[in-house]
């Protein structure tokens, strides 16, 4: 099924803006950053469908998996 992944700020670097991807059914939101290889804790806010989501969420074919790192600032 596809998904499309849009990530933010830092954790674009290296990787990519915007991308659909291809995932199998069934698979969970942590599953695809595993895949993407970016690590759990670097995500402070993942949205699904613009909705707050937990990584054991099941995902499915046209959802739009949003990811936001933590912000710092000072």
């Amino acid at each position: 099924m596809e998904i499309e992944v849009r990530l933010f700020a830092g954790l674009r670097e290296g990787r990519f803006k915007e991308r659909d991807l291809e995932v199998p059914e069934a698979s969970r939101l942590g599953d695809v950053l595993r895949r993407l290889d970016i690590p759990e804790e670097e995500v402070s806010l993942p949205l699904v469908n613009g909705r707050y989501s937990q990584m054991d969420r099941i995902l499915q074919a046209g959802d739009v998996l949003s990811l936001f790192p933590a912000v710092g600032g000072g």
